[in-house]
C-alpha cells in the first residue's frame, strides 16, 4: 500500500508541471507544423508560407513555423488527418481549402471530421471568385455560356469542380468539366497549353498572384463573379446570384457561398488546450495589423485581410445550423450534375 501511495505521488508530481505549463513555456523552442491541403505554388500554399514567416512572432515563446503540403483529395486528406491523427497539443495547425466547410454535402462517405469541433484561428482573407475563359475560347461572355459549352479544368471535391456543377444546375450555365487536375496551379498550366478553355472558379487573389499580367494583357475573359458580395473592382462583371430563379435555389447558392467569407480557413485540431488555442487565435488576429506581414503580402501581390476567429465562428455557426432542406437541395444539385 505504501508503494502504491508513493507511486501515485510521484506520478502526480510528474504530470503537474505539464498541466501547469503556460502557452509560452509550451511553445518556447518548439516547431509548429502548418499543414497546407493544396499543391505547392498555388494560392493556398503561397498564403500559408506568408503566415508561417510571421505568425511565430505573435505566439508566446516565438516558435518557428514550417509548412507541410498535404494536397490529396482537395484538402480532405489534410482535414481528416488533422481531426483524427495529428497531435492535439497545439503544435499542428492547417490551412485547408474552403470546400472542406461544406464537403459533407457532396462527399459524405469520405468525411471523417465534425466541422464544429475544430478550433478556428481565422481566415487569411475573404474571397471573390471569377469564372474565366481563354481569350480565344468560343465563350467570351456569360450570355454565351448559357448557350455554348466551355471546357474547364477541375479538381475533385473543391471549388473548380463543385462551383461549375452547381451553377450548371441552378442558373443554367454550360460548363463541361475535365477532371483529374491536382489543383488550380495545374489547371492554369493546362489553360496555357490549350488543354482546357477556362476555369469555373478561380479566386481573384490567386489569379493576381499566379498570372498577374493576364488581365492587363487581355489573355482571359471574366465571365462572372461568384461570392456573397461583389468585388467593386470588377463591378462590370456579372454576379452569379443575380441569375438565380427562385428563393429555394438562392438559399442553396448562398449556403454554398458562405465559404467564400472564410476563404482561407486556418484550423487547429479538436482538443487543443484552451490557453494554447486562445494564444494561436490572438496571434492570428495580430497579423491584421502587423506591418511586416502586410508589407510582405503586398510585395507578393497577395490579398491578405485576416478574418478573426470569432468572426469565422459566426460563419461556421450559419453553416452548421443550415436547414436540412437546404443542405439536401445542395447535395442533390451537385449529385445531379455528376
Amino acid at each position: 500500500m505504501r508503494c502504491l501511495v508513493v507511486i501515485a505521488a510521484v506520478s502526480g508530481l510528474a504530470t503537474a508541471p505539464a498541466a501547469a505549463q503556460s502557452a509560452a513555456e509550451f511553445y518556447g523552442g518548439k516547431q509548429i507544423t502548418l499543414i497546407v491541403g493544396s499543391t505547392p505554388g498555388g494560392g493556398y500554399d503561397t498564403q500559408a508560407r506568408l503566415v508561417a514567416r510571421h505568425i511565430g512572432r505573435h505566439i508566446p515563446g516565438n516558435p518557428t513555423v514550417v509548412v507541410q503540403n498535404m494536397p490529396a483529395a482537395g484538402s480532405l486528406a489534410a482535414t481528416n488527418h488533422l481531426f483524427n491523427i495529428a497531435p492535439k497539443d497545439g503544435a499542428t495547425i492547417a490551412l485547408v481549402q474552403r470546400g472542406m466547410l461544406l464537403v459533407k454535402h457532396w462527399n459524405p462517405s469520405q468525411v471523417r471530421f465534425d466541422l464544429g469541433k475544430f478550433g478556428f484561428l481565422g481566415s487569411i482573407n475573404r474571397e471573390v471568385a471569377v469564372s474565366v475563359s481563354r481569350a480565344d475560347a468560343p465563350v467570351k461572355t456569360l450570355e454565351q455560356l448559357f448557350k455554348t459549352e466551355l471546357i474547364v479544368g477541375a479538381t475533385s471535391g473543391i471549388d473548380p469542380e463543385i462551383t461549375p456543377r452547381l451553377l450548371n444546375h441552378l442558373i443554367g450555365t454550360r460548363f463541361k468539366l475535365v477532371m483529374g487536375y491536382p489543383g488550380v496551379t495545374e489547371i492554369v498550366l493546362a489553360m496555357e497549353r490549350n488543354e482546357v478553355q477556362g476555369l469555373g472558379d478561380w479566386s481573384i487573389s490567386s489569379l493576381k498572384t499566379a498570372r498577374p499580367t493576364w488581365l492587363a494583357e487581355k489573355k482571359i475573359n471574366l465571365l462572372m463573379q461568384i461570392a456573397l458580395e461583389k468585388d467593386p473592382e470588377f463591378a462590370q462583371v456579372p454576379f452569379a446570384l443575380d441569375f438565380v430563379k427562385n428563393d429555394a435555389d438562392r438559399a442553396v447558392l448562398q449556403l454554398y457561398l458562405t465559404q467564400k467569407t472564410v476563404a482561407r480557413p486556418v484550423i487547429a485540431p479538436p482538443g487543443v488546450p484552451a490557453d494554447r488555442l486562445a494564444a494561436l487565435r490572438t496571434a492570428f488576429a495580430a497579423l491584421a495589423t502587423d506591418p511586416q506581414f502586410l508589407a510582405d503580402g503586398a510585395k507578393a501581390k497577395l490579398d491578405v485581410a485576416p478574418v478573426t476567429g470569432p468572426e469565422v465562428d459566426k460563419v461556421i455557426g450559419l453553416i452548421t445550423s443550415a436547414s436540412p432542406e437546404t443542405g439536401e437541395r445542395l447535395q442533390k444539385a451537385i449529385a445531379a450534375e455528376r
